[in-house]
């Protein structure tokens, strides 16, 4: 069997296994590494977790999430309602701080406003993706965060990285711009990638993360 064959039956298995997901009407393709999901699925909470199932496989170097969501009952939620459910969500989550917002149009949500650390806006993509009727959630929040020193952002990412069990710190390279981390190198896994980009995210005066990183087997 060729590389590509290998990886969908892994994949397929992984999805199987998952019991947050339903893979039933979820079609895998591969081609060169890159894993290609087709199909529905009954939330956008599922399509993302789907598509994190196809990451942990080994081999796996992009995949390409083209899951459609769509409520099992086939029937769509007026915007007004999956706004308020996700205003309350928000309100309810200790994590997500006031100055968060959000607005619906035809089942997409979009989250605006401004929070200190971008684990709050992840928490709020989270609480949101969880939405029933939600269809996708775009993330527009920024962060406020003082611009930090350059010299002292990029030392601090890179001991970072150095105490991280969980990274090989000699492959990975870090610059700096007025608050924007850009990361390089090459890592063994989406798990150790996840780690490399959550790291330099916990730096404080981070404003934004590019990631440049390569996963290789």
């Amino acid at each position: 069997m060729s590389w590509d064959s290998d990886l969908v039956d892994n994949v397929s298995d992984e999805l199987f296994w998952d019991p947050k997901v339903d893979n039933v009407a979820i079609a895998v393709s591969a081609k060169a590494g890159t894993i290609t999901l087709r199909g529905t699925v009954g939330s956008l909470r599922e399509k993302r977790e789907a598509k994190k199932a196809a990451q942990r496989v080994t081999g796996v170097l992009e995949v390409d999430n083209q899951l459609k969501v769509r409520l099992m009952d086939d029937a769509g939620r007026v915007d007004a309602d999956i706004r308020g459910d996700v205003l309350q969500a928000l309100m309810l989550d200790s994590l997500v701080p006031r100055t968060v917002d959000a607005k619906v149009l035809d089942g997409w949500v979009t989250l605006t406003g401004r929070v200190d650390w971008q684990y709050q806006r992840d928490e709020a993509e989270f609480v949101a993706s969880n939405i029933v009727g939600a269809l996708d959630v775009f993330n527009e929040i920024e962060i406020k965060n003082p611009k930090p020193n350059a010299g002292d952002l990029q030392e601090s990412i890179k001991s970072a990285f150095k105490r991280n069990a969980s990274l090989d710190a000699e492959g990975l390279h870090v610059s700096t711009d007025n608050g924007m981390v850009t990361v390089k190198g090459t890592v063994g896994s989406w798990a150790e990638r996840d780690e490399a980009i959550d790291a330099a995210w916990s730096a404080p005066g981070v404003t934004a993360v590019r990631d440049d990183l390569t996963v290789t087997y």
